[in-house]
């Protein structure tokens, strides 16, 4: 059985969802942020050396990073529902979207925030280069989105629960304005049980 090691309010969230989706069972270990640091605790540290989650434990195997950890579960189950066959068009726009979540999106979604907590005039070159990046990302979401209601196609896949996580954080830090078909994608995707479900052991 996989072990999930979880921190609170985090985006290893996103596994316990496809768990969820996929009817794995899992066994969940939580782990508490500093309430002062709210960084990870060393309990993480003892798990992965890099002391972040989401970090899943498979017998001899230790994992971490969201989309590697998304893959190597998908290839434990015995369902093939959750991205398309590897022949299917849909394929590798799934594999985009997986990894634009942490790679183009993540960079600057996470860095605005940081920059939110200290006080800023707005005209340092990264003040630029992220506004830039997050008005570029935001709209090719968008675009996206009005043409299809997931982000590899017509089907739900873990891309989307990808997404959906980062979206989340743009959404709390006021990013999604004027994004409609990004705002209803969202709204739709926090209705699935699943995801209430995972949202149940935060």
């Amino acid at each position: 059985m996989i072990t999930v090691h979880h921190l609170d309010h985090s985006r290893s969230k996103r596994v316990i969802w496809l768990l969820e989706e996929l009817n794995m069972p899992y066994q969940l270990v939580k782990h508490q942020r500093d309430p002062l640091s709210h960084l990870a605790p060393q309990s993480l540290k003892a798990i992965h050396p890099l002391a972040k989650a989401p970090v899943i434990v498979d017998g001899e195997i230790t994992l971490c990073e969201s989309g590697a950890v998304l893959e190597y579960i998908l290839n434990q189950s015995p369902q093939n529902n959750l991205r398309p066959a590897l022949e299917h068009a849909d394929y590798y726009h799934y594999l985009e979207w997986l990894h634009f979540a942490e790679g183009s999106l993540g960079l600057p979604v996470i860095t605005w925030l940081f920059m939110q907590m200290e006080p800023r005039e707005g005209k340092q070159p990264m003040d630029g280069y992220i506004a830039k990046e997050i008005a570029l990302d935001f709209s090719y979401i968008e675009a996206r989105l009005s043409q299809q209601p997931y982000f590899s196609g017509k089907n739900f896949s873990a891309a989307d629960i990808m997404m959906t996580i980062i979206l989340q954080i743009a959404g709390r830090g006021e990013l999604l304005t004027d994004r409609p078909h990004t705002l209803a994608y969202l709204d739709q995707m926090q209705q699935r049980a699943a995801y209430q479900r995972a949202s149940e052991q935060d």
